[in-house]
């Protein structure tokens, strides 16, 4: 009889308990309290769809000699059954070309001049509503003749490295005269596409073999001056860090972060000074770059390290080292995971290499842009659906009704759904990304902004939900509105400046109406 007892105490004590926690729990949920905080509205999360957003998704790259009707190429896609264009799935257009392309002689600008590849290659892209990316190749020693001729004419000092072609020259990086033109380029360059709306990033660096940042030439190998080169090294980076964020200064400035960055070597343990190299131009605003993701050898555990170091602080863009199509015998791969004759191997080498690092944005290159569409179209989906960032509120509390010169209060939370962050904090942009909720007539015209200053992007990080309050003083006319949310640009009379993630009723310039409210 005692243990009957004893059980049904137990059990009211139980029953208790719970009913105690679930008053609890109802007691925190704001769909309960809707008393305290407002109407709740939750937007539907957009899982799949591309949205062309700075600095995220897939970068196409373009030769800077090439045919325009490029932008319409086709690929056939077996996961779809139909053919796609590839460049439905980019964010950006990068061009990497020689400074002789862009500056063939001296006040002669090819980018301006229509009748030129390069200036149908820009509009090409522009038309197709992609902003463009660059790098400047000045070493003449594997591609050709990368600095324009008129540059040793003038008098700068070069190296050549092969007799037999003496059109190769590879100035010598701190000569004044090839300083002299370098900075007039870039300047010229600035001036038409320092803008966030024509220009995604500039690869801002561009000395060594393929412009990546290693094997830089400062004298004759052959006959060295017992210069000290970490001098050198570190005076270059000075120089050139100066000139490009000078003149660049509303883009995203990008550096190779390779262990022998500015550094006569090409391969081989890292120098004990390019830590302190990239931190210098890092620290005057640069983003990170790399150009051997999935390539074993090249991309090692420094490389891996050093964006672990800034990852969420800078935003990371890979590049594929190994080139598929011919050119590279990937299946020589260290990592041994890479078979002969299946490129969708290295894709998916260079996928997992950038989940690790995190970065924002792949590459569409060249010659292997078909292998993802053939091949490896899941990771091409994968990539827009987890990669980089997509933001979106998913839930907010909105009041119905207001009193017009009153305060209300809006509470809202976001989310990050991709592995990336949103660079809000790099000093191009210095925060000028802001949460607002507008206030919508019903011609959906805006009639009030309210800007949210607590809210920063750039700390919303996957996993990691933040939540904020805003007050504000409601001094329209009474009748009848929408509230709408956005994420504007400041420096844009508040107009919005990022597609969120979300499905739903959004207005022709971006805002996503969530609820109706009236203003008493």
């Amino acid at each position: 009889m005692k243990n009957i007892t004893y059980k049904k105490a137990y059990l009211k004590a139980c029953i208790a308990m719970l009913c105690f926690l679930a008053f609890s729990c109802k007691k925190n949920d704001p769909d309960i309290e809707k008393d305290i905080y407002g109407t709740l509205v939750k937007p539907s999360y957009n899982r799949s769809s591309m949205f062309r957003n700075p600095l995220n998704g897939w970068v196409m790259y373009a030769s800077a000699s090439g045919n325009p009707s490029y932008w319409d190429t086709q690929f056939y896609v077996p996961d779809l059954g139909k053919t796609v264009k590839a460049i439905d799935y980019a964010s950006a257009c990068y061009i990497r070309t020689s400074w002789r392309t862009f500056n063939p002689a001296d006040g002669v600008y090819a980018w301006r001049d229509p009748s030129t590849a390069i200036y149908k290659m820009i509009k090409g892209a522009q038309d197709k509503g992609l902003p463009i990316a660059f790098r400047i190749v000045v070493d003449g020693r594997d591609q050709g003749a990368n600095t324009p001729q008129f540059v040793f004419d003038a008098g700068a000092k070069y190296y050549l490295a092969n007799p037999s072609f003496p059109d190769r020259k590879t100035p010598v990086l701190q000569d004044p005269i090839f300083r002299k033109y370098y900075s007039k380029v870039i300047e010229e360059l600035a001036k038409d596409f320092n803008d966030l709306n024509k220009t995604s990033f500039v690869d801002a660096y561009g000395l060594g073999l393929w412009g990546e940042g290693h094997s830089v030439i400062y004298e004759d190998p052959n006959k060295p001056s017992g210069q000290n080169i970490e001098v050198i090294k570190e005076e270059v980076v000075d120089w050139i860090s100066d000139v490009y964020s000078k003149n660049f200064t509303k883009v995203p400035l990008l550096i190779n972060y390779h262990r022998l960055v500015g550094d006569p070597s090409g391969s081989g343990a890292a120098n004990p000074n390019s830590e302190k190299l990239l931190n210098k131009m890092i620290n005057k605003g640069y983003s990170l770059r790399q150009d051997a993701f999935g390539m074993t050898d090249y991309y090692q555990s420094w490389e891996k390290n050093f964006a672990k170091v800034w990852n969420f602080k800078r935003p990371v863009i890979m590049e594929g080292g190994w080139i598929t199509t011919g050119t590279h015998r990937y299946w020589t791969d260290p990592s041994g995971k890479y078979r002969q004759d299946h490129p969708e191997d290295v894709r998916q080498g260079e996928f997992d290499s950038s989940l690790e690092a995190a970065v924002n944005m792949m590459d569409f290159r060249i010659g292997e842009i078909e292998s993802w569409f053939t091949k490896s179209f899941t990771l091409c989906q994968r990539f827009i659906s987890e990669g980089g960032y997509r933001l979106y509120p998913d839930r907010v509390y909105l009041p119905e009704k207001v009193n017009s010169g009153a305060e209300m209060t809006i509470n809202h939370r976001w989310r990050n759904m991709g592995w990336g962050y949103f660079p809000n904090n790099i000093p191009q942009w210095n925060y000028k990304y802001k949460v607002a909720f507008a206030l919508l007539d019903e011609e959906n015209r805006v009639k009030k902004v309210f800007v949210d200053d607590q809210g920063e992007p750039s700390t919303w990080l996957k996993n990691n939900p933040m939540t904020y309050e805003l007050k504000a003083i409601v001094d329209l006319p009474t009748g009848n509105y929408t509230w709408a949310v956005a994420i504007v640009d400041t420096t844009n009379d508040n107009q919005p400046g990022i597609r969120l993630a979300v499905n739903g009723d959004m207005t022709s310039t971006g805002w996503l109406k969530l609820l109706g409210v009236q203003i008493l």
